[in-house]
Order: structure tokens, then C-alpha cells, then sequence
């Protein structure tokens, strides 16, 4: 009988409108579906429960600063500027497994920046500048 072992956290792989890029972090906030309680005069004495609003959180990508990562500083800078509507895009996380083969893929369609952030700089230091791009959307979906 074959094993079938969680996958890791450490393997996975970000694409950007079908570009792949590099982040050292990937936060997927939860997902929440509201309850609504209602009753009808005619019904028991109990509230029913219906399904309300489903509110996606936002995903958190952090990477180190190179002269490529200008691109998601720059698609943040569009957003300010109001050209929100032309610069939703579609970002896949693919996680992989030891042998690098992809095993589970979530969807994040129409996302957009609505936060980014810079590591602080020092003169004694000697980390890697991180950046932060926090992005809202409107879905997550697990397709594998």
C-alpha cells in the first residue's frame, strides 16, 4: 500500500498572471462564509440557519528586494494611481512535493495590491531587504 504524507509548507511555487515568481512567504487568509439566522412565524421554536456573504481573506507574499521585484512595487503604484480595474490578476500557489511535482494548486482570481511594505534599512545590518505585497481578492479555490 502506498503512503500518502502531508505535504510540506517549505516546496511551492507562485505564478502571476501565468509569470512565475519568487517569495520566500505565502500567507492565504481564511475564507468565512456568514450565517444568517432566520425564522418564519409558522416555523419551531428555533432559528434555521442560511448561508450569507463568503469574505475571502487577503494573501500576504513576501520576498527579498531584487531589481526584478519593481514589477509588484510597480503594480501596487498602478492601484494608488486608481487603475484598479485593468490590474486585477490572477495569482496561482502550487505546492510541491520532495520531487518537485506539483500537488495541490489554489486558484486567487482578481487580486489586487492593497498594502505594501519594505523591511527597515541599517547601516550595521547585513539581512536581505524583504518586501511585503498584500493582495485583496475575490476568491480562493483548491483545484488540486
Amino acid at each position: 500500500m502506498a503512503r500518502n504524507d502531508p505535504l510540506r509548507n517549505f516546496r511551492f511555487k507562485v505564478e502571476v498572471d501565468n509569470a512565475e515568481m519568487g517569495f520566500s512567504e505565502v500567507a492565504i487568509a481564511e475564507t468565512a462564509t456568514d450565517a444568517i439566522d432566520y425564522r418564519e412565524g409558522s416555523d419551531p421554536a428555533h432559528l434555521r440557519k442560511l448561508s450569507g456573504l463568503t469574505k475571502y481573506g487577503n494573501i500576504t507574499l513576501k520576498y527579498g528586494a531584487t531589481t526584478d521585484s519593481k514589477k509588484l512595487f510597480d503594480w501596487h503604484q498602478s492601484i494608488v494611481l486608481g487603475q484598479i480595474d485593468k490590474n486585477r490578476k490572477k495569482v496561482t500557489v502550487i505546492v510541491l512535493d520532495e520531487t518537485g511535482s506539483p500537488k495541490a494548486r489554489f486558484l486567487i482570481s482578481e487580486a489586487w495590491p492593497v498594502k505594501y511594505h519594505s523591511s527597515d534599512l541599517n547601516g550595521k545590518g547585513n539581512e536581505v531587504l524583504i518586501e511585503l505585497l498584500e493582495l485583496a481578492n475575490e476568491g480562493i479555490e483548491r483545484v488540486a
